[in-house]
């Protein structure tokens, strides 16, 4: 790759004070390697002419005004469940894949605000229905450290985010995270990725998937970029009753002093189906925490093991209740059935969604039936909160930051990963990262080295809620120690 789409925030903007490039420039560079890229299928959309004009604007402010933004002349790129005023929206589903939204996602919006330059819509599991960005209507996205002959999945649902960063297209990219769908492929193609607490940041424009477990999650290849846009998004908003009201003073990643650090590895994260290499990976950095004098020491999260199915059941459940309103009426896939208002309704949905859509819309409703509700559905939240307090106990007994891996192993073959069924995709892909979303924690994929495959292993951190600074600062500590490679493409 052209070596400046792989620099930092920083850098660039340094480049551009320095004008080895100008906004202008850096944008034309990170269409022309989107489009060099294309087989990778990170894109849905690419968004040319409003890129280009962006970086006029942030052209015209870094040497005519000389009022820089945050992110001025940066290239992002978000993922296609985001609302983007007059940019189609379709969720990578036949349901919406005319559908082009009459405003802007919030998160959308503020990076725009902040000087970044919008480089196009990132592919995704329909939906975000999923662990591998397998299920799209546009076909798969591929890893972009083995796309050759027998290819490697990106991760889900947010791999197109993530395959955008590290193949050099953008420097950062929204996803969203529901069970870890920013962090697992965060993990898979080597680059950082962010879910931050819920509530901190806006969901307003993000097509719901779960409600209580959604957030919009942040990739980026380094923790300072990753910090960068986070300051850039997050906040209350009026648009939003679920955000924190509390005003968000941005974060400052500084030098942290291990010593005063304790960090907790939860024994039940061992499980099955674990690599020895995710395993080596996450006592590896367990070592090396304990040698920047780190308290290092084993906890206990005992509902670990139930945490996958309350995650499946409460899923299904806010998934059938968030579809109900595609119908084929007012917006969305409509079929020429007429027959009947029940007809429309049945083709419209059968027609506009996949099967791995509906059989999660067909679970919810079998879950929410009268005779089944206290049965699985009121016993889930039951155990949600139980799992809640697992965490809340061992923050409370003093433990800062939770280690963890984020995946059971590094990226698996395509023929492979689709031979399951996507029940069982999620259930290996989701074990490690979606307690976080039930909790509403904070949670970081950093990659720490690669593979006998030549591919990423990452760790994940967790901290108690609004815990970023301390995540990020850790993250930035290991980050130096461990220098994980840049991704090198012919």
């Amino acid at each position: 790759m052209n070596k400046l789409t792989s620099y930092s925030v920083k850098e660039i903007h340094k480049c551009f004070r320095d004008k080895i490039l100008t906004p202008t420039s850096f944008v034309d560079l990170c269409l022309q390697r989107a489009k060099q890229t294309n087989f990778l299928n990170a894109f849905v959309t690419l968004t040319d002419e409003i890129a280009e004009d962006q970086a006029v604007d942030s052209e015209k402010r870094v040497y005519i005004n000389k009022k820089t933004r945050p992110l001025e002349g940066i290239t992002i790129a978000i993922k296609d469940n985001f609302c983007t005023k007059n940019i189609p929206t379709t969720c990578a589903s036949n349901m919406l894949r005319n559908f082009t939204p009459t405003y802007d996602a919030t998160v959308y919006s503020r990076l725009i605000d902040a000087g970044a330059c919008l480089i196009g819509k990132t592919n995704l599991d329909e939906f975000a229905m999923g662990a591998g960005t397998v299920d799209s209507i546009f076909g798969p996205t591929r890893n972009p450290w083995q796309y050759d002959n027998d290819w490697r999945i990106s991760g889900g649902s947010s791999g197109g985010s993530a395959v955008a960063v590290a193949s050099g297209t953008c420097v950062a990219a929204i996803g969203s995270d529901t069970g870890g769908s920013t962090r697992n492929p965060a993990a898979l193609c080597g680059v950082v990725g962010l879910k931050p607490t819920y509530g901190l940041v806006s969901r307003y424009g993000l097509i719901p998937l779960v409600n209580s477990m959604d957030v919009p999650g942040i990739l980026a290849r380094n923790v300072d970029d990753v910090s960068l846009v986070l300051n850039a998004i997050a906040g209350p908003d009026v648009f939003d009753s679920t955000t924190i009201k509390k005003d968000f003073k941005s974060l400052v990643v500084n030098d942290v002093d291990l010593s005063r650090i304790r960090i907790g590895i939860p024994k039940e994260y061992r499980c099955e189906g674990m690599s020895e290499e995710v395993v080596d990976v996450w006592k590896e950095v367990a070592d090396l925490l304990e040698n920047e004098k780190c308290s290092v020491e084993s906890v206990s999260l005992p509902h670990t093991s139930v945490s996958i199915a309350v995650y499946s059941i409460l899923n299904q459940c806010e998934v059938a209740s968030n579809m109900a309103r595609y119908d084929g009426l007012e917006y969305g896939l409509r079929t020429s059935e007429e027959y009947s208002t029940e007809e429309l309704y049945a083709s419209s949905r059968s027609e506009g969604f996949n099967n791995v859509v509906r059989s999660r819309i067909f679970a919810g409703n079998y879950f929410l039936l009268t005779r089944n509700y206290e049965k699985y559905f009121l016993k889930a939240l039951k155990l949600r909160r139980l799992i809640s307090d697992d965490f809340k106990k061992v923050f409370n007994d003093g433990i800062d930051i939770l280690l963890t891996p984020s995946t059971l192993s590094d990226a698996p073959l395509y023929t492979d990963f689709v031979s399951k069924h996507n029940r069982d995709q999620c259930a290996l892909q989701d074990y490690c990262t979606q307690p976080a979303n039930m909790v509403g924690i904070p949670a970081l994929s950093l990659p720490i080295r690669l593979s006998k495959n030549n591919l990423p292993l990452s760790i994940q951190l967790m901290g108690p809620n609004l815990s970023e600074e301390l995540l990020l600062s850790v993250a930035k500590k290991i980050e130096s120690l461990v220098q994980f490679p840049t991704l090198k493409m012919d």
